[in-house]
């Protein structure tokens, strides 16, 4: 089954999680959604590009403004995987899920340069940064970001 890429307000909603994996790929899904909101003018406080989104592009050796021409002609998030698959470095699915896995379980907290913004902003949200990775942080972010604006 596809799924189709909805265009998300990024004003009034959040992007997939950065977890929500395409063809084995983590952060995908919500990298379409910032890019296609950049394309509509609508990201918010979102930045498409940003260093979670490069750590994706970087690994599959391509470049920002390659996933975005894909993600402005695709119509579902498995054709972009496709592409994915297909183009940059080639990767294995079990290098896939190996970096996947990896990204998912990465902390700041072990960045000393990132480390104390990381404490602080875990703080605020109620979680413990010392078991918190990057994801459980940007999730618990967005939903803190628009719990306020659906009461």
């Amino acid at each position: 089954m596809y799924a189709t890429i909805i265009a998300r307000d990024l004003t009034k909603q959040a992007p997939h999680s950065p977890r929500d994996r395409v063809t084995g790929f983590v952060i995908v899904m919500r990298a379409v959604d910032k890019c296609r909101a950049t394309i509509n003018g609508t990201e918010g406080e979102y930045h498409y590009a940003c260093p979670l989104d490069n750590q994706l592009f970087t690994f599959k050796g391509i470049s920002a403004d390659q996933f975005k021409e894909v993600v402005h002609n695709s119509e579902n998030y498995e054709d972009i995987g496709d592409w994915l698959m297909a183009n940059g470095v080639h990767k294995t699915p079990l290098e896939i899920k190996k970096w996947s896995d990896q990204m998912e379980s990465y902390s700041l907290i072990n960045d000393p340069e990132k480390r104390a913004y990381f404490i602080d902003n875990c703080t605020k949200l109620g979680l413990d940064p010392k078991k918190a990775s990057l994801f459980d942080w940007l999730d618990a972010d967005d939903r803190a970001s628009f719990k306020s604006k659906t009461a």
